[in-house]
């Protein structure tokens, strides 16, 4: 019995879906549940799993195929036995080609017969077209009278060029000068329109002020093993940042709100976007209810949102909604920055790295981990007092951690 996998029901506003990766191919079994195939919008990634156990029979997309909700992307053969799973196939002369490999081995009008496949039973992966293209000279004049016309391929000079990144894409080559030509991925995509928006409809302005971030430390350094052994989860920086920046949001309700067309929404929840650097872009997953939320419980959750975005594993539901963002630039060495608000929200904190300066303190010079901090708002709704008056609230409360507790 054959049974069709089609195109998931996608997200409200996302009209389609472009085919990330396959994680079978055709003739590989797989079970129900497993993931068949990653699909990208404009949002998240999502895995489409099989339906039932089975054998692919047949991919109807290739990697790279835009495809819409309801379309057709493969066909698996059902297996009834659980055990039937175990019996090898049966064999076949035909040689297996993956689609991305034949939609390749088409464009360049390559002979599938002469392209030795090294993927399972012999099935003949993109990696072997390339490879091929890459050491057969015919293939190479071929690709010249071949290639796209927006790509110029010319003759290989010099023979200890180095290798490009290994990315995909159409590769252009000028004796050692190389560049690659790489389509931007939907999320990406999405990330860069949203910048922009952000950039053209709000009215952005970044106020500074730097905090004494000994007090944390010293905190989190008498706590840290006790905190791990009773929650599980390593007490970091984040949940403090979380807990005064909720502080000040209580104290400034503008910095919370959005704006909708001629009106102002001021919201009456905490829902804290966090942003993470994942393998497709920045993504801002978002943190619902902090403010009801314990240390322990912030830890827990930003460790969730950040092991999901590394794995490609973040819903919908985890990106959509926030009211507020924090972004950490210091963990790969920023110093200072001027971060972009997250539309339709209106203000931005900006963390940056600690590093030892030299401070003032009762009339003596001492040495103190110092970080910068940074607000980014909508100045639309947000007047620069206020936004200067919220961010000493949150050094106030990290320069004093007593305050996040009793709340003043």
């Amino acid at each position: 019995m054959l049974i069709e996998v089609k195109v998931p029901g996608l997200p409200e506003s996302v009209s389609d879906a472009t085919i990330v990766t396959w994680r079978k191919q055709s003739g590989e079994r797989i079970k129900r549940d497993e993931s068949l195939v990653d699909l990208e919008t404009d949002k998240v990634v999502l895995e489409v799993p099989a339906p039932a156990d089975g054998v692919v029979s047949q991919l109807h997309q290739a990697e790279g195929d835009v495809v819409k909700a309801g379309q057709l992307l493969a066909t698996l053969k059902e297996v009834a036995a659980e055990n039937e799973l175990e019996k090898p196939l049966t064999t076949s002369t035909e040689k297996i080609i993956t689609p991305s490999a034949s939609k390749m081995i088409a464009e360049n009008k390559l002979n599938a017969d002469d392209i030795v496949g090294s993927g399972k039973d012999g099935r003949v992966l993109k990696e072997d077209v390339q490879a091929f293209m890459q050491q057969s000279p015919v293939v190479e004049s071929a690709v010249k009278t071949h290639a796209p016309a927006q790509y110029e391929v010319v003759e290989q000079v010099s023979t200890e060029q180095k290798s490009p990144p290994d990315v995909p894409g159409e590769q252009m080559e000028n004796a050692d000068r190389i560049e690659k030509r790489v389509p931007m991925t939907r999320l990406r995509a999405r990330i860069a329109e949203r910048l922009m928006d952000a950039q053209h409809n709000a009215a952005i302005l970044t106020t500074f002020n730097e905090v004494n971030m000994q007090p944390v430390m010293d905190l989190r350094n008498k706590y840290k093993d006790l905190f791990a052994g009773k929650y599980d989860v390593k007490l970091g920086f984040m949940s403090f940042f979380v807990k005064a920046s909720i502080e000040a949001l209580k104290r400034f309700p503008a910095v919370n709100a959005s704006i909708d067309g001629d009106d102002i929404v001021y919201h009456g929840f905490f829902d804290i976007g966090v942003a993470v650097a994942s393998p497709r872009g920045l993504v801002v997953p978002v943190l619902r209810n902090a403010d009801q939320m314990s240390l322990a419980e912030i830890e827990r959750g930003i460790a969730d949102l950040v092991d999901k975005a590394k794995n490609n594993k973040l819903g919908i539901d985890d990106m959509t909604g926030g009211t507020f963002s924090l972004t950490n630039g210091g963990v790969f060495g920023s110093m200072l920055s001027t971060p972009i608000i997250n539309p339709p929200q209106s203000g931005i904190l900006g963390m940056h790295k600690i590093q030892q300066r030299p401070m003032v303190e009762s009339g003596e010079i001492v040495v103190q981990p110092i970080m910068y901090l940074a607000l980014s708002y909508d100045h639309r709704i947000i007047d620069g007092a206020e936004a200067v008056q919220f961010l000493v609230t949150i050094k106030e409360a990290l320069e004093d951690p007593a305050r996040i507790l009793v709340g003043v």
